[in-house]
């Protein structure tokens, strides 16, 4: 299985808001309005990805990267949602994101926060390489009340690039 990043487009944002919306992927995401979406697709400091399938041309997921305007060289990946679990999407898709940062947009630090009790994406982070920095507390606030943050990065100079990745990068953007 190879997969492929490209820009997301205006047609794709039904699949967007759906897998975002489904009832695995919800309670981890901070959610966004279709025109949070659409508006994101324009930006020049944020990527607006879709994750396909290579060989099938299948959406599997989208992400979101932040701060690529950022004086600092430090990139966030805002958002990492992947429709079908235990596949290895997120996993291969994460390898896609650090090449992309370390390897093509000059990125010293990259970052996230994570939901504190979304255990299956802190487990898949800092198997690849991730380091916790630290946890805003209640800093999130949702219908059910506070949630924490819990921040993670990894730096140029500690990112090890996957030999697949590094040797034939599947990425069109």
């Amino acid at each position: 299985m190879t997969i492929c990043l490209r820009h997301t487009t205006e047609d794709d944002l039904d699949f967007v808001m759906e897998i975002e919306q489904d009832g695995a992927n919800r309670p981890f995401v901070m959610l966004w309005t279709r025109a949070q979406h659409k508006a994101c697709l324009s930006s020049e400091d944020k990527a607006h990805l879709v994750v396909e399938i290579v060989s099938e041309r299948t959406r599997v997921g989208y992400l979101i990267v932040a701060g690529l305007a950022d004086a600092s060289n430090s990139v966030e990946l805002k958002r990492l949602v992947i429709a079908e679990k235990n596949r290895g999407y997120g996993r291969a898709t994460l390898r896609l994101v650090k090449w992309l940062a370390f390897t093509e947009w000059g990125a010293h630090r990259l970052w996230l926060d994570v939901k504190e009790q979304n255990f299956r994406a802190r487990h898949l982070y800092e198997s690849e390489g991730f380091v916790f920095e630290g946890v805003r507390r209640e800093s999130n606030k949702t219908e059910a009340g506070f949630e924490s943050l819990v921040l993670m990065s990894i730096l140029r100079r500690e990112y090890e690039p996957n030999e697949p990745v590094a040797r034939s990068p599947k990425v069109a953007v």
